[in-house]
């Protein structure tokens, strides 16, 4: 059966099978991710299956990891590493920008580098420090570097499958406080194009945009406006660099507001560019400023107050009103 409901943590899972399936060149690499399954468990099972050649248990040393897979795509493997957590990845950030994201560029690209470099990220786990960052910025920011993110089980199965199909090196971000939100998974239907944005619901008073894990909080505010007679339509991003600029403006065009949701701090975030760019191409469209609702400019507080940082409900709908207010 094509179709099954499965929580995005499983879809994942079987992705990561079918890739491993498929082709023999693909190759799985990280801490912890072969005996344990990965601490989300999100490999569960693939190192039995599939052999420890296949799915290899690492060294802690996240630059050593994504080195080695440097060096094995460079002979015509396709690694997918795995980083525990969101704030692990920077001991191997300048093995990411300074080797990963300029080698097809620096042989006029004869060199493939095919890399996926999966993170679980954002908050809502209650987790201790360097457990809850959204450093996506950060790496979109890098030229020849691809950023994804899935919202839903759908989407985590295809893209994460186009990631690894890829001949540019993927960053792919994975929102872990949404790995137990079961979804439909079609295995024989792609969802869409790997970089193409998607319009989850549609509206015609105002665009609210997210990508991740603030599709579901965007999706529940738009039925919450819903019941106030307003009519809002949710934009899901999944690709950060590159940006799906025409599918955003399209809606802006309709709508003629925007409000951009993530989760990363707003300053110097993502949504500072998309708000640039939206002003630019759709100037003599807009009826109010593009806003943004996100985290504050401040190192993610403890477990206890992560909720009061965290762009919620409330925080979203009232940059709704405010935007409508215009």
């Amino acid at each position: 059966m094509a179709v099954q409901k499965l929580p995005l943590a499983k879809a994942l899972n079987e992705s990561l099978r079918k890739a491993l399936e498929t082709d023999p060149k693909v190759v799985i690499m990280g801490l912890d991710v072969g005996k344990l399954g990965g601490v989300f468990r999100i490999t569960d099972g693939l190192q039995k299956d599939f052999g420890e050649d296949r799915v290899v248990d690492t060294p802690l040393a996240e630059s050593g990891i994504v080195g080695t897979a440097i060096g094995l795509a460079l002979r015509g493997y396709r690694p997918v590493v795995e980083i525990q957590f969101d704030g692990f990845v920077f001991p191997a950030y300048d093995q990411i920008v300074t080797q990963l994201a300029k080698m097809r560029a620096r042989s006029l690209g004869t060199v493939k580098m095919p890399v996926v470099i999966r993170i679980p990220y954002g908050g809502g786990i209650g987790a201790v420090e360097h457990h809850s960052e959204s450093p996506e910025s950060l790496f979109a920011h890098v030229a020849g570097l691809k950023v994804v993110t899935p919202a839903n089980s759908s989407d985590a199965y295809w893209m994460l499958q186009q990631a690894i199909q890829s001949d540019d090196p993927v960053i792919f971000f994975e929102p872990k406080r949404r790995y137990w939100d079961k979804g439909e998974v079609d295995t024989e239907a792609i969802p869409g194009e790997l970089h193409k944005a998607r319009v989850a619901r549609e509206g015609t008073d105002l665009t609210l945009l997210a990508y991740g894990p603030m599709v579901k909080t965007c999706l529940e505010a738009a039925a919450a406006a819903a019941e106030e007679g307003k009519s809002i339509e949710v934009v899901d991003l999944r690709s950060i660099s590159p940006l799906d600029f025409d599918t955003i403006q399209a809606s802006v065009e309709k709508t003629r507001r925007l409000v951009v949701v993530h989760e990363a701090p707003v300053f110097f975030g993502s949504g500072a560019e998309i708000a640039a760019r939206i002003t630019e191409r759709c100037f003599y469209h807009l009826e109010a400023p593009v806003l943004r609702v996100g985290g504050y400019h401040a190192p993610y507080p403890p477990a206890r107050l992560e909720e009061e940082y965290l762009p919620g409900l409330d925080r979203v709908l009232d940059a709704v009103d405010r935007s409508l207010a215009y």
